[in-house]
């Protein structure tokens, strides 16, 4: 059983590291009732956390359901448009001939929106036949925060 201070106590008592460690041993203690086969029912607006335990979820707006299934089945769904690129030369005017656009950029490192796996592997395959040394090239999904703004909205985020 935990227990807190009263409010008027807590002002004075709060420290960060603390508050780290409750923080790690309830992940804790959900990573072992998950790994123990119980089922949990969690209800939180923190999508980072939902993603990091959750297998099944629901997303609600104003009380409906708006997305139901499996995590990676529905980040699937979305594809993968994000794409994280490092070359050892300047590979802006390929990414610029693709039609990609650039995020952020530095030093020949480029944080990319693309359309797709099909768009992506394009670039790659014209930075290599360019002789382009590509150093690093990760495509990944939406995260589920950006999906939740998605279908739900960034005025839901703020409440």
């Amino acid at each position: 059983m935990l227990s807190f201070p009263p409010a008027h106590h807590r002002r004075k008592q709060l420290n960060p590291c603390p508050l780290r460690e409750l923080h790690q041993l309830i992940r804790d203690v959900i990573r072992d009732e998950i790994a123990a086969g119980k089922y949990l029912i969690m209800s939180s607006h923190q999508m980072a956390t939902v993603e990091e335990f959750c297998t099944d979820i629901t997303i609600l707006d104003r009380s409906r359901a708006v997305l139901q299934g499996n995590l990676n089945d529905i980040k699937k769904s979305y594809g993968r448009v994000h794409l994280h690129l490092k070359c050892e030369a300047d590979a802006r005017p390929y990414i610029e001939a693709a039609g990609i656009g650039i995020d952020s950029e530095k030093e020949n490192e480029y944080s990319l929106k693309v359309t797709g796996d099909e768009q992506a592997n394009a670039l790659l395959k014209k930075l290599i036949d360019a002789g382009v040394t590509v150093i690093k090239f990760e495509l990944a999904e939406l995260s589920l925060h950006e999906i939740f703004v998605k279908e739900v909205g960034a005025d839901e985020e703020q409440k």
